[in-house]
């Protein structure tokens, strides 16, 4: 619009070009451009003005609105090793969550119903116990497998490299694929309690898919296997159960958990890429030779080619 009015104030306006060919329209003219001129000013005036208001809401705005609150190894190093950022965007990687009408879905319905039938059994006490990643939880879920307890008194290393790596697989591993798709839990979904409904209003704030303890339980799995390859299928069998507890539990639907394997298996590989990880890793694997020496560790299954825990 201002390139237009300044076509009409400096004559360059075709129409106004062929009127102030005409004498007799001068004080037309004249009286045209004067308007033209006045309006133009008080266009950016108004413009001006609008700009102000726009950049000052905008700054009012910026100093309101709260900061983004960081959780990762920078605010809780004890249960992350990396920060936001460095693990693969489980958004960009995973596919999303399967369609209601579609044959994934009508395995997540069919692994749901099995999962309801084991919950009063030794099956379904042990999927009750597997929700309890905090604190020492994952240690002790794994120490039978493992060969040996993974606490304090016993394995400190080994128990700090596995607390230290949780919140990199269970919340950094899963966050954008979570928050973008903000998928209902099926204990929300069929309007039916889980196996331990103390936990349900937490969870259910929470999206469904891909499943963090999933991706805990598939993560640490994947390097205490590492550490004790004798144990690797003692491991990796317990890592694959906590996935299928968050089944069991009705926590989480199978597609959750298929994801959730996913993501911690490539947290891991994020993982041995980071320096204070593969330190923290080596002190764990030097502690383990030790302990493995002293008789300490449940023998396992021979592998024949040399490993570095030998």
């Amino acid at each position: 619009m201002l390139r237009s009015i300044n076509a009409v104030i400096s004559n360059r306006h075709p129409v106004v070009w062929r009127l102030s060919l005409q004498p007799d329209l001068f004080p037309f003219v004249k009286l045209l451009k004067a308007m033209m001129k006045k309006f133009a000013s008080m266009l950016l005036r108004g413009t001006a003005l609008s700009l102000v208001l726009a950049l000052s809401s905008s700054y009012a705005f910026s100093q309101d609105a709260p900061a983004k609150k960081i959780k990762d190894h920078r605010t809780a190093p004890e249960l992350f090793f990396l920060q936001e950022g460095d693990v693969p965007n489980s958004y960009l990687l995973l596919p999303p969550p399967p369609d209601g009408a579609s044959i994934t879905f009508l395995n997540d319905q069919a692994r749901y119903s099995w999962g309801k039938t084991q919950r009063n059994t030794e099956r379904g006490a042990q999927a009750f116990r597997d929700a309890r990643v905090e604190g020492n939880g994952v240690p002790m879920a794994f120490s039978e497998a493992f060969g040996v307890n993974i606490d304090e008194q016993t394995a400190p290393e080994i128990l700090k490299l596995i607390v230290g790596m949780r919140e990199d697989a269970g919340d950094l591993g899963t966050r954008e694929a979570k928050n973008y798709y903000n998928r209902q839990r099926p204990f929300s979904f069929y309007e039916e309690d889980t196996c331990n409904p103390e936990q349900q209003q937490e969870l259910s704030t929470n999206g469904s898919y891909p499943s963090g303890h999933t991706s805990i339980g598939w993560a640490t799995a994947l390097v205490l296997a590492e550490i004790n390859p004798e144990r690797q299928n003692e491991i990796l069998k317990r890592g694959y159960e906590m996935g299928e507890s968050r089944v069991i539990c009705g926590y989480h639907f199978q597609s959750d958990v298929d994801a959730g394997r996913i993501t911690g298996a490539v947290t891991v590989a994020r993982l041995h890429a980071d320096p204070a990880f593969q330190a923290q890793l080596a002190k764990a694997k030097a502690e383990f030779k030790n302990l493995k020496k002293a008789g300490k560790v449940a023998a396992g299954t021979p592998v024949p080619t040399p490993t570095t825990t030998d």
